[in-house]
């Protein structure tokens, strides 16, 4: 069987509030999107979500219908040459989105997939259902309302929650543990108290998301050198880019990136936590097991846990572009002590390492 999608973003100002869709029919779609953000930005997260989505069924073949030749010519064309130049232009500059880029780079492996492109706003059918639904998402953050996420693919949240009860813990012996970046402010009456959720612990938890170079490429599907990072608060109040010299300081911005991982609804979007993660994370629990970013980002798409507050220590810069952020974290069931490392990345604050201590 072939599955086929429109996959679809929206960006009001480009860069504005953004969102991105893919749409295969009424019960099966799924949308998202950021505050501030790129219509390139949200046409490959639909197409990596689309990937992610449908990575429990393999073996189905997809075609996706894309009105966007940039997103379909990085994918087809572009990123051999970008990865054999280790992500960088034939000019010799940085590629844009290289994060999203990568993580298409890595989700389309083994899988059978074509593109089509359709002419967009043209009255087909599927992209006009993928054009709404990512457009409403970028009226919604615009507006600070909330947007409907869609039902997703059949299966797929079965799929993400049975692998992370499956994530192999460090011995036979020891119970299964869930991340400690969440640690212990998730609802126990929605859990098993010997299930792995007992040391949840990034930050406390709610509803939480890679050919030839540019140079050839029409004029009009060349990157957009003004590309401004969205700032990935959902908030209304959040106006302000996120690195922009003379907004706020480095260290205001770690603090809000760090209560922006505390929402779980953040925690729980793959495409979020993707671009707020280091693509190094590492986590350490309180029980001493050690996290990978994959492992950590698919548990907890799973369970994002509960919200939690923070109580600011201290956020001291340990070099030009390290911050260390440290803090307590206040949850219904209790209190931890939390250190978490931010590195400057291509311009970006991202989460390289967090560990959590319970207080007693």
């Amino acid at each position: 069987m072939t599955i086929i999608a429109a996959a679809d973003g929206s960006a009001l100002g480009n860069p504005g509030p953004a969102g991105w869709a893919w749409y295969v029919n009424d019960s099966c779609w799924r949308a998202g999107g950021w505050p501030h953000g790129t219509n390139n930005q949200g046409e490959l997260m639909a197409v990596l979500d689309l990937f992610r989505s449908t990575a429990h069924v393999p073996d189905e073949e997809l075609k996706i219908l894309c009105d966007s030749q940039y997103v379909i010519n990085c994918i087809t064309k572009w990123m051999p040459g970008w990865k054999r130049k280790g992500w960088r232009k034939a000019d010799g500059k940085p590629v844009l989105n290289v994060d999203l880029l990568k993580d298409i780079d890595q989700a389309i492996v083994g899988r059978k997939y074509t593109f089509e492109w359709v002419k967009g706003h043209a009255g087909h059918d599927l992209n006009e259902a993928a054009d709404v639904r990512a457009r409403a998402v970028a009226l919604a953050y615009q507006q600070g309302i909330a947007a409907a996420g869609g039902p997703g693919y059949p299966g797929a949240d079965e799929a993400a929650r049975s692998l992370s009860r499956t994530i192999p813990a460090p011995n036979a012996t020891a119970p299964e543990e869930a991340p400690s970046l969440f640690d212990g402010e998730h609802d126990d009456d929605d859990h098993d108290a010997d299930a792995q959720d007992e040391d949840l612990t990034l930050f406390g938890g709610q509803d939480l998301l890679s050919g030839s170079s540019l140079t050839n490429a029409p004029a009009g599907f060349m990157e957009q050198e003004t590309f401004v990072e969205p700032t990935l608060f959902a908030g209304g109040d959040e106006e302000a880019v996120l690195g922009q010299v003379g907004v706020r300081s480095d260290e205001e911005t770690v603090i809000l990136l760090e209560k922006e991982l505390l929402r779980p609804d953040v925690r729980g979007d793959l495409g979020r936590t993707g671009i707020l993660l280091h693509p190094d994370f590492t986590e350490i629990g309180s029980s001493g097991r050690v996290w990978s970013r994959d492992e950590l980002m698919m548990a907890l798409e799973g369970n994002p846990g509960e919200s939690a507050e923070i109580e600011v220590i201290s956020a001291e810069r340990l070099s030009t572009n390290t911050m260390l952020l440290s803090y307590r974290s206040l949850g219904r069931t209790g209190s931890a002590l939390r250190s978490s490392i931010w590195l400057l990345d291509d311009g970006r604050w991202r989460l390289r390492f967090h560990q959590s201590t319970p207080e007693k």
